[in-house]
């Protein structure tokens, strides 16, 4: 799941650092492809600190969405849709399909939490701002990550963009899922293929409208 989609489950929670925690695997990946954090793996690392425990409490819960959304039916069954719907605008590029639909289905579910008023994105933001620096950085300190400067570098310009806002445009979803492929395939889908590919995601949108709620529902009464 993407950002807001994993901060929907914890939108009520007054805690920061356990909303931070909830993205935070997502924020290091986007700030350093090459890294790769395990806290899970050494808990007794975070104890004693209320703030660092918060952060692993909300960094475990991310897992924990990400194993359930995966592992789902929905998953499966919307992203073969979706897939179907996009694969021949992507004849002739180095794109798959399959990933194209994997990460167009996570940002249409951001997309409908916001247009539906499911969720605050000012009050997301706010959430990140209000952890304290020292924390966030400890708690990274001890999952031994190298160079803090690079990400705290991304979070702040993640912050202050207050990128998630364009997802409620579906031309800016188009926009960020080909500025994401830029990143694995470096020949980019043309203007007509943007403009095809927003289309059959408006398309693709009035199917996901119907039911989308139930994946959220499903991984609600499982998490712990």
């Amino acid at each position: 799941m993407n950002f807001l989609s994993h901060y929907y489950f914890d939108r009520s929670n007054d805690d920061a650092n356990v909303v931070m925690g909830t993205v935070l695997p997502d924020l290091v990946k986007n700030a350093s492809k090459e890294a790769n954090l395990y806290p899970q793996k050494n808990e007794f690392l975070f104890f004693g600190n209320p703030d660092e425990e918060a952060l692993l409490k909300g960094w475990k819960r991310h897992l924990s969405v990400d194993l359930l959304f995966h592992s789902s039916t929905f998953f499966f069954e919307k992203t073969t849709e979706l897939k179907q719907l996009i694969k021949p605008i992507l004849e002739g590029t180095p794109v798959r399909p399959s990933f194209l639909a994997h990460i167009g289905l996570e940002l249409l579910l951001d997309h409908l939490l916001i247009e539906h008023n499911l969720i605050q994105v000012n009050h997301f933001y706010d959430k990140l701002i209000a952890v304290k620096r020292e924390s966030l950085s400890d708690f990274l300190e001890h999952c031994g990550l190298k160079n803090e400067s690079v990400f705290f570098k991304f979070l702040d310009g993640f912050i202050s963009s207050k990128y998630l806002l364009s997802y409620q445009k579906l031309e800016n979803i188009s926009y960020a899922l080909n500025k994401i492929c830029m990143r694995l395939w470096p020949k980019t889908l043309s203007e007509n293929q943007l403009a095809a590919l927003t289309l059959q995601l408006e398309i693709f949108k009035i199917i996901l409208e119907k039911d989308f709620m139930d994946i959220f529902n499903d991984i609600e009464k499982k998490l712990i």
